[in-house]
């Protein structure tokens, strides 16, 4: 995002409505035509047109009259300011750590493919799963992210990849999607409605929440569902996963065979290869035995290391062995590429190498418009389909 990045703070009201201050994406097209009272009837499409498909501060909607450019401006704050912006991978990977108005903080990774263009979005401050490998969940749980919190990650992506365009979403970043269900669909259908994003290149992950997933099959739109398994044994599970001992394996599954069936979409199993836990001869036959009823595709992931888990990830061979011995028993299995690591690009990283200037006062700066600078796309995600 560019020029202006201060995140709303303390109540401010519109001169011309009274309407209190807030930031941009928090508005719903009611609170929209409300702020616009006193304008024609046709602006309330074309700003909140503005905001989402064209991705544009107030301040650059020059189809709008200077006075309520300025006034919109003011009125229509951005609820992200940039703390820390990294870059990596030649300008391919960009991770952003977000200072919120009340001290939270959290994380989008974009990464640009030849292909296509992916925005890994976080959808809660820290994470109350627990997942042992996980920074995130080594940090804690602060509060669920607003959907306009969520939406305005993505709007910071599209604006950062220009000219591409941003093709892919995938929820896979700070917090587990499926426990803040209601702001995190919400924000899908304005990616889908509003931001013109396709369902199919939308996708939730999750470390299984059971219930969650219930409520995703009777959805209308047919989003991608990724499951972040690590292991296809309860005992295990329960360790790496401690939400396995609410929802084990055999709940799970079945939940997951259900969301198959009523969405249509093929399932993700996420696997993060951890040196000596996860990555023997029994556990390529368990996850076979569980992904193959469900027709799922495995993304094997090297894990980032993290400085509270001491276990490493398997090295490269011990990955690659673990792809075909899956593809012998019938499973299709990708490795995913690693990147970023130089800049703490797993999940939770860039926060917790961060955390000591936390408790003073953070510096906020502006990461500058990319079409300002050298031309080449930028897009990503911490895990990419």
């Amino acid at each position: 995002m560019t020029a202006d990045v201060r995140p709303l703070s303390g109540p401010a009201r519109d001169g011309a409505t009274g309407v209190e201050a807030r930031a941009a994406y928090d508005l719903s097209r009611e609170d929209l035509a409300a702020l616009l009272v006193d304008e024609p009837p046709f602006r309330v499409h074309q700003v909140w047109d503005g905001l989402h498909r064209r991705a544009l501060r107030p301040a650059e909607m020059t189809d709008l009259p200077g006075p309520l450019r300025a006034r919109l401006e003011e009125v229509l704050r951005p609820a992200l300011a940039t703390a820390t912006r990294r870059e990596a991978d030649g300008g391919d990977t960009v991770k952003w750590l977000w200072a919120l108005a009340d001290g939270s903080r959290v994380e989008t990774v974009l990464m640009t493919y030849p292909d296509r263009v992916t925005v890994c979005v976080s959808t809660q401050a820290g994470c109350a799963m627990g997942c042992t490998f996980c920074a995130t969940g080594q940090a804690g749980f602060r509060r669920h992210l607003r959907t306009g919190e969520i939406v305005e990650q993505v709007v910071a992506a599209v604006r950062e990849a220009r000219p591409r365009r941003l093709s892919h979403v995938v929820f896979m970043g700070m917090g587990e999607p499926l426990a803040n269900y209601d702001r995190t669909w919400a924000a899908v259908e304005r990616l889908h409605g509003d931001l013109g994003l396709s369902a199919r290149h939308l996708t939730l992950s999750t470390v299984g929440l059971v219930s969650g997933i219930r409520r995703l099959a009777g959805e209308a739109l047919p989003v991608n569902l990724a499951v972040s398994l690590h292991a296809a044994r309860d005992d295990l599970r329960d360790r790496l996963v401690p939400l396995n001992r609410r929802y084990p394996l055999a709940a799970l599954s079945a939940a997951c065979a259900d969301y198959v069936a009523a969405s249509g979409r093929r399932l993700s199993l996420e696997w993060a290869l951890i040196g000596g836990v996860n990555d023997q001869t029994r556990d390529v036959e368990e996850l076979a035995a569980f992904a193959r009823p469900l027709r799922a595709h495995v993304n094997l992931i090297p894990l980032n290391p993290t400085p509270g888990y001491a276990v490493r990830g398997t090295p490269r061979a011990g990955v690659a062995a673990f792809a075909r011995a899956l593809g012998d028993r019938g499973v299709n299995a990708t490795v995913r590429a690693t990147r970023g690591r130089d800049i703490d690009a797993a999940c939770g990283q860039l926060a917790a190498s961060d955390a000591p200037r936390a408790a003073g006062q953070v510096a906020v700066t502006a990461p500058g418009d990319r079409a300002a600078r050298a031309a080449g796309a930028v897009a990503g995600a911490r895990k990419v389909r």
